[in-house]
């Protein structure tokens, strides 16, 4: 094989043109000559300059954003604002230095922590993580409190820690490799919020006249202002609670000035719902008033628990009367009242239908005091083809309020017994008349007889 190749090599050599090489070079000489071009360029072509920072640390501040006044008895939204103003003060730039991938003046893995110091006030959100924070921007943290109603007016400083990592130091070994130095640090700001007085309400005492089911009664309250604000302008104002059945049928007084501290006594109307169960229910209280700026303010709502009566009824407590076919006759009824308020002024009245009729079917019960008895007659007629049996006839008492509302009451069945008519001799019998009669005759008949006897 070798000689072939001399001999083909002698061939071409005084021939002028290359020979053709075999493809077996060609994969040796192509990867030598991209090697070659590419370390030529990089040994020609200028090198990129990195950059190193030799001092710098982030300058973080706090803030409030928006409003830092609230009011007691609120849950508020507090925004906590972070800004970062730190500067990198010296930075180098050598074509020797590989650029690190963190600046000092940025605060990483930022966490703040909104706390109540020594106020009353209740943190509800836990600490916030909010990232990394770079220099020249902010970032915010928002943090609901609740202020307690009890909560004094002034000027209360919250204590705000931030903590957060920053890159302290960035050395470099040869090159290519860098070994970053980073510091934890913790900084606490103050950061004031003023809480603006106000009036709050306390009820220092009721009094309750004639609140019963179905009527309309009156409700005294002294109201104490524990708050600290002088009130100007100031009304008391009763509400319904959500379906409380006590609703105000007057339900504002007009105050004035209501200074902190004092007691401002008002009375009000309401009426409850016929449906009502004797038992306490809620009743909203609160004050509109002007304040020391000039601005129209509502209290927070007190909630006060109002007794209510039951409902005032009555039933009958007389037995049944009886009546006869065809006669008329004066029926008596007892009627008892059995709720928690004096019915004024009642009137019974009865509503009679066939076989029954009535001229008067009103009688007049005067002022009935709870557990009272009054009784009332009434003059009823039976038609002679009434039915013999036992009948339920409907009554009622209208009476008023202690505000003179005129109630009526719920229906009320009344017994009345239609006896069967007795015949000649069981209506003699019956009859104190034909008996009287029937002595008299007796009597005659005797002494006539006597003088017959006693005649010569």
């Amino acid at each position: 094989m070798n000689a072939i190749l001399t001999r083909t090599q002698k061939k071409y050599a005084g021939s002028g043109s290359f020979p053709q090489l075999p493809d077996l070079s060609y994969r040796f000489l192509l990867p030598l000559l991209l090697i070659s071009v590419a370390a030529l360029f990089i040994l020609t072509a200028p090198a990129s300059a990195g950059e190193k920072y030799m001092s710098g640390s982030p300058a973080l501040s706090v803030s409030i954003g928006g409003t830092n006044e609230f009011t007691p008895g609120q849950e508020v939204q507090i925004p906590v604002v972070i800004d970062n103003s730190g500067l990198n003060q010296y930075k180098f730039v050598s074509s020797g230095i590989v650029t690190a991938d963190d600046v000092p003046n940025t605060a990483k893995f930022l966490t703040v922590t909104l706390g109540a110091g020594s106020t009353s006030l209740i943190i509800k959100t836990d600490p916030q993580m909010l990232g990394n924070l770079p220099a020249s921007s902010s970032a915010t943290g928002t943090f609901t409190v609740r202020i307690p109603s009890d909560t004094p007016s002034g000027t209360y400083n919250l204590p705000v820690k931030l903590n957060y990592t920053y890159l302290y130091q960035a050395e470099q070994f040869g090159t290519d490799t860098i070994q970053y130095y980073y510091k934890s640090k913790e900084d606490t700001f103050s950061l004031p919020i003023t809480i603006k007085p106000d009036v709050r309400i306390s009820i220092v005492n009721t009094e309750i006249s004639g609140l019963n089911a179905a009527t309309e009664g009156s409700i005294q309250l002294e109201v104490k202002n524990i708050g600290h604000e002088n009130a100007k302008k100031a009304i008391i104002t009763i509400a319904q609670n959500d379906g409380s059945p006590i609703v105000p049928t007057e339900g504002s007084a007009y105050i004035g000035d209501f200074p902190a501290g004092s007691v401002a006594t008002a009375r009000f109307k309401a009426a409850v719902s016929s449906s009502a169960d004797a038992q306490t229910y809620p009743l909203n209280v609160y004050v509109k008033y002007e304040n020391n700026e000039g601005d129209s303010v509502t209290s927070e709502v007190e909630t006060i628990g109002i007794p209510v009566g039951k409902k005032t009824q009555f039933i009958i407590v007389s037995d049944a009367e009886t009546i006869l076919p065809g006669q008329k006759k004066v029926i008596t009824v007892r009627y008892k009242n059995t709720g928690d308020a004096i019915a004024y002024h009642a009137t019974a009245r009865v509503s009679l239908v066939n076989p029954f009729s009535s001229s008067d079917d009103n009688a007049y019960l005067g002022d009935i005091a709870p557990g009272e008895v009054r009784e009332a007659a009434f003059l009823i007629s039976a038609e002679g083809s009434a039915t013999p049996k036992q009948y339920g006839i409907d009554s009622e008492v209208r009476f008023n309020d202690i505000f003179d509302n005129q109630i009526v009451s719920d229906p009320i069945k009344m017994g009345l017994i239609v006896e069967e008519k007795p015949g000649f001799v069981e209506g003699i019998l019956q009859s104190p008349v034909a008996l009287g009669i029937l002595a008299l005759l007796v009597v005659g008949i005797g002494f006539g007889i006597y003088r017959k006897y006693q005649s010569p």
